[in-house]
């Protein structure tokens, strides 16, 4: 398991790869979807947004201020999230989830924007996961009980695992 300020650093590189990856697209391009069931590009960019503000920094911000004394909520990983967390990496498969489908995003800038605060807000939480019990954790649908070190990790593996995605998205968009 990487530190949590190797996390940090990997979140600001992966981070400014995606920003990068922006510049090569109009807003247009970015919108443009593959297929009706398929997200564009700009749908997984606010999905990755969306997920690191709204679920998993928000887990951490639970099991932070879950009692000492109250019995974890979740208790241990899934099969799955044990396999996921041993191997520190979603397996290079595309996964289909029930999820709402995000909203297209309205600039470039809004993208920048958010994708930053994920980062300044990982930066402000770092410091603070040494005092979290690892025994607090808050239930992912799929991986079981995560405490808020392993949330935070899911933070940049799921950003790495839609890599793929964008890749993907990013050839759809050259070829048409």
């Amino acid at each position: 398991m990487m530190s949590t300020a190797e996390i940090v650093q990997r979140m600001e590189e992966i981070t400014n790869h995606y920003i990068q990856e922006l510049d090569q697209f109009s807003m247009e391009q970015l919108t443009r979807k593959p297929s009706e069931n398929e997200w564009s590009l700009g749908q997984m960019y606010v999905h990755l947004i969306n997920t690191a503000l709204n679920m998993q920094l928000r887990n951490i911000e639970l099991c932070r201020h879950q009692s000492a004394n109250e019995p974890a909520e979740a208790g241990g990983k899934t099969e799955a999230g044990e396999a996921i967390f041993r191997s520190g990496s979603f397996p290079p498969v595309r996964i289909q989830v029930q999820t709402a489908i995000p909203d297209q995003p309205l600039t470039k800038q809004q993208i920048v924007e958010e994708l930053n605060t994920v980062v300044r807000r990982m930066k402000e939480i770092e410091p603070l996961l040494e005092e979290i019990s690892p025994l607090q954790t808050v239930q992912h649908a799929r991986l079981g009980g995560l405490n808020a070190k392993e949330w935070f990790e899911l933070v940049e593996m799921h950003y790495r695992h839609h890599l793929h995605q964008k890749e993907r998205l990013k050839a759809y968009l050259e070829s048409n």
